[in-house]
């Protein structure tokens, strides 16, 4: 069991690059009060790359992900009530 152990705990340490859901993107960003032209420029991406990232229809590259994320979780911090999921609703009548 050693070796599965070690793969395991080298899995554990890996950083996690898992950028939240889309909708928690956006909220996040309009909770900092930032249009996707103004986080785009700073990234040095045309806003379109940008909207794309944010709706989860593209993933940026290694250098733009890792400072996307990072910006992420300090948007979170900042705004813990836009980070979170919002409860599935229950269906008429459920």
């Amino acid at each position: 069991m050693g070796e599965l152990d070690d793969a395991v705990d080298a899995l554990l340490s890996r950083p996690a690059n898992v950028l939240p859901p889309p909708e928690v993107r956006a909220r996040l960003r309009k909770a900092s009060g930032l249009t996707q032209e103004e986080v785009a420029q700073a990234f040095g991406v045309h806003r379109m790359a940008f909207l794309r990232w944010e709706n989860g229809q593209a993933m940026p590259r290694a250098k733009h992900r890792d400072a996307y994320s990072r910006l992420l979780k300090g948007w979170a911090e900042k705004h813990p009530q836009a980070a979170q999921a919002p409860a599935p609703s229950t269906p008429v009548g459920g």
